[in-house]
C-alpha cells in the first residue's frame, strides 16, 4: 500500500521525463508523435490501475484512519518530512484525478489539440497530474503548498500554446490570480507551522487548533483561505476562470474544472477546518456568504449567456456554472458540520464527473461545427443535434440534467446536502443567517435548472424558424456527411456522431454519474466516518 501510493503519486513525474527524451529503438515505431501519446496514455493508465488497487486494497472499515502511509524526513533543519497518507476523504479525489487524466490522454490519443511539440502536451498533462495526486495524498503543510504550486506551470502552458482565441491573455490572467493567492497562503501556512512547532498536517489535526491562539487562527484562515478561495474559484476571486476556460483546450478545460478547482476546497477541509476551528468559525458566515452570491451570480451570468442573440460561449456558459457549482461546495464547508461538509465533498466528485464530461462534449461539439457560438450552434432550420448527431445532442443532454441536479444523479446528493447543512449549521453561528443562504442556494438551483434547460433547448433542438421564412437554399435538400442517409429537404446536413474513441472517454463518467446519483453510499461510507474525526479533533 506504501509503495502503490508513492508510485502514485511519482509515475507521472518520472514519466513526465521519459516523454521528453529520445524514445529507445523498439518503441519509436512509424509515427514519432503517436508513440509519445501511446505513452501518456500508457502511463496514465498505470496510475489508473494502481489507484484501483490501492482502493480494494483501502480498509473499508476504517476510513477515518490514514493508510498507506509513508513518513521520512526530508529538511530536518524546519521540520519538513515527506508524509503521505489517505483517507476517505482524499481517496475518490485520488481516483478522480488518475481516471480524468487517464480519460484525457486516451481522447488526446485519437484528437490531438493542435499546437507544438505532443512531446510537450504529454510532459505537461503529467507533470499536472503529478502535482495534483500529490496534492491529495501530502500530510505536510510545505509539502502541500509545493504540490499546490506545481500544477501551475504545466496548465499555464497548456493555455498559452494549445489554446483557442486569447489564449495567452487568458493564461496570463491565470497565473497571476493563482500565484498571488499562493503567496498569501505560504504565509498562513509558515504562520501555522511556526506558532505550532510543527508542520504535520495529523499532528495538527489532532490538536485541533489548541495550540493556536484565536488571532493567529483568524490570521491564518484569512491568508490561507485568499489563497484557496482563488483556486475554488469564490466569486469575487473567480474572474480568471471563464477567460481561462475559454481558451483552454479541451483537456485543459476538463482538468481544470475536473480535478484542479477541488484543490481549492480541499485545503479547506483537510487544512483549515481541522486545524484551526475557531478562525474558520468567525470567517464561516462570510464565506457562507459568498459563496451563495457566487451560486446566484453564476447562475445569472449562465442566463445572460443563454439568451438568444447573446452570442454566448458554451463554453464559457459552462465555466460560469463551475463558478455556482462550487459555491454550493463552500456552502456546505461553512456550516462545520458532518452533514455540510460530506455534502461539500459529494459535490465535489459529482462536479468532476458532470463538468468534465460537459467540457468533452462542448469541445467535440466546437470540433464538428467550429464554433462554440450560441446562438450558431441553434442554428436556424429547426433542427439541431437531436437532428444532426442524435447521440451527441442526448449524452448533452443528460450532462445538462445532471448538472442541474436530477434526482438519481450524483449532482443531486451535494446539493441536498449542502442546504440541509446550512439548515441546521454547527454550533456558535447563527442559525437565522444560514437558514437565508439556504433559501439564496435553493433559489439558486432553480436558476441552474433554467439555464441549462435553455442550452438544451437551443442547442439540441435548435430556433424554430417557420418554413416560409427559410431562404431558399435552406428549403433545398443538403448532401449528407453519410451517403447512404440522405437528409430530407430542408433538413441540415448530419454530422459525425459519437465515434468510439469518445464513447470510450465519455461513458466511465456517465456511468458513475448514474452510479453515485442511484449509490450515494459508494461515496458517503468513505467521507462520514473521516469527516466526523476530522470535525472532532481527531477523536472518533
Amino acid at each position: 500500500m506504501q509503495f502503490l501510493l508513492a508510485f502514485i503519486v511519482v509515475a507521472p513525474l518520472l514519466g513526465a521525463v521519459a516523454a521528453l527524451l529520445p524514445a529507445p529503438p523498439g518503441l519509436r515505431g512509424r509515427n514519432p508523435d503517436q508513440a509519445v501519446l501511446r505513452h501518456g496514455v500508457t502511463v496514465t493508465g498505470a496510475v489508473l490501475i494502481a489507484a484501483i488497487v490501492l482502493a480494494a486494497g483501502f480498509d473499508h472499515d476504517q476510513p477515518a484512519t490514514m493508510q498507506a502511509t509513508t513518513d521520512i524526513s526530508w529538511i530536518p533543519a524546519l521540520g519538513v518530512r515527506i508524509h503521505l497518507g489517505i483517507d476517505g476523504i482524499s481517496l475518490p479525489l485520488l481516483l478522480l484525478t488518475a481516471l480524468l487524466t487517464f480519460l484525457c490522454a486516451l481522447y488526446s490519443y485519437f484528437k490531438l489539440p493542435a499546437g507544438p511539440s505532443p512531446k510537450a502536451f504529454i510532459a505537461l498533462v503529467l507533470v499536472l497530474e503529478s502535482g495534483t495526486l500529490a496534492t491529495f495524498a501530502v500530510l505536510d503543510l510545505l509539502l502541500f503548498f509545493l504540490a499546490f504550486e506545481m500544477v501551475l506551470i504545466p496548465m499555464y502552458f497548456l493555455i498559452a500554446r494549445w489554446g483557442g482565441d486569447r489564449r495567452r491573455a487568458a493564461a496570463w490572467k491565470f497565473i497571476l490570480y493563482t500565484l498571488l493567492g499562493s503567496v498569501v497562503m505560504l504565509l498562513g501556512l509558515l504562520l501555522i507551522g511556526l506558532k505550532s512547532g510543527t508542520f504535520d498536517m495529523v499532528a495538527l489535526a489532532t490538536d485541533n487548533g489548541r495550540g493556536l491562539t484565536t488571532s493567529v487562527q483568524v490570521i491564518a484562515v484569512l491568508a490561507i483561505g485568499v489563497g484557496l478561495a482563488v483556486k475554488t474559484p469564490m466569486w469575487p476571486l473567480h474572474s480568471w476562470l471563464p477567460d481561462a476556460h475559454t481558451a483552454a483546450p479541451t483537456v485543459g478545460s476538463v482538468l481544470l474544472a475536473g480535478v484542479l478547482l477541488k484543490m481549492g476546497t480541499y485545503g479547506f477541509v483537510r487544512i483549515l477546518l481541522p486545524i484551526a476551528p475557531d478562525g474558520m468559525r468567525t470567517f464561516a458566515p462570510y464565506l457562507a456568504a459568498f459563496a451563495v452570491v457566487g451560486i446566484v451570480y453564476g447562475s445569472l451570468a449562465c442566463l445572460a449567456l443563454a439568451r438568444n442573440g447573446a452570442k454566448g460561449d458554451l463554453k464559457r456558459l459552462i465555466a460560469y456554472s463551475s463558478v455556482g457549482h462550487m459555491g454550493f461546495v463552500l456552502l456546505g464547508i461553512a456550516t462545520m458540520t458532518p452533514t455540510g461538509v460530506n455534502g461539500a465533498l459529494f459535490a465535489n466528485i459529482a462536479h468532476g464527473l458532470i463538468t468534465g464530461l460537459l467540457f468533452f462534449l462542448v469541445g467535440a461539439i466546437k470540433d464538428r461545427y467550429g464554433t462554440a457560438d450560441l446562438d450558431t450552434l441553434a442554428g436556424a432550420t429547426g433542427a439541431a443535434l437531436y437532428g444532426r448527431a442524435p447521440r451527441l445532442g442526448a449524452l448533452l443532454a443528460f450532462a445538462a440534467v445532471a448538472s442541474l441536479g436530477l434526482p438519481g444523479l450524483a449532482g443531486f446528493w451535494g446539493e441536498m446536502l449542502t442546504l440541509f447543512g446550512a439548515y441546521s449549521p454547527a454550533e456558535g453561528l447563527s442559525r437565522p443567517a444560514f437558514r437565508t443562504f439556504m433559501a439564496i442556494g435553493a433559489f439558486g438551483t432553480l436558476l441552474t435548472a433554467a439555464y441549462m434547460l435553455i442550452v438544451v433547448r437551443r442547442v439540441c433542438m435548435g430556433e424554430h424558424t417557420p418554413h416560409s421564412q427559410l431562404s431558399p437554399d435552406d428549403r433545398t435538400p443538403q448532401p449528407a456527411d453519410d451517403p447512404g442517409r440522405p437528409t430530407a429537404a430542408g433538413s441540415p446536413p448530419r454530422l459525425a456522431d459519437i465515434q468510439t474513441y469518445e464513447a470510450a472517454a465519455w461513458t466511465p463518467l456517465a456511468a458513475l454519474t448514474v452510479l453515485a446519483g442511484l449509490w450515494p453510499a459508494i461515496l458517503l461510507g468513505l467521507t462520514d466516518p473521516a469527516v466526523q474525526k476530522l470535525l472532532a479533533g481527531g477523536k472518533s
